[in-house]
């Protein structure tokens, strides 16, 4: 089976299958639009996306009246990061600008992926945080650009 192009997501849709098969990625492989993936249940299916579009936890890519197929994204190691004031979140937000690290919003909280340095940096800052594994919805993106 080949899925050319995403059914719906389960957060908006009015009706689903009684069965559910998962295909489990890595946050990373949300932004492949081609790719061979194995189901929960040993399935093995293509996706080659014709739209220009990005995967997101939830993604329907088959529906019919008995099954589909969804994907789940797999935890992170992540920091979640916590600031109390707008300094914080200025120094914190300067400082991962500056390493070109891309970072994700929930609520009050930013997201970025592992690393010991950035962990040892909020403990300089005296920055709330925690390490933690934790479902993203959407892949962290690195955003480029050129020092001229």
């Amino acid at each position: 089976m080949i899925i050319e192009s995403i059914v719906g997501n389960v957060a908006t849709l009015k009706k689903r299958s009684p069965h559910v098969e998962r295909v489990y990625l890595e946050s990373d492989d949300l932004v492949k639009r081609i790719q061979r993936v194995t189901t929960d249940h040993g399935n093995e299916i293509g996706i080659r996306l014709k739209e220009n579009r990005e995967l997101i936890d939830g993604d329907v890519l088959y529906m019919d009246e008995k099954n589909m197929i969804v994907v789940s994204v797999k935890e992170d190691d992540l920091l979640t990061i916590m600031p109390i004031t707008i300094k914080q979140m200025g120094e914190i937000a300067h400082q991962l600008g500056n390493r070109h690290m891309p970072a994700q919003f929930e609520g009050d909280e930013m997201l970025v992926q592992y690393d010991y340095l950035v962990e040892e940096l909020l403990q300089q800052l005296s920055i709330p945080h925690k390490r933690e594994k934790r479902k993203v919805k959407q892949a962290f993106r690195h955003i480029g650009h050129r020092h001229d």
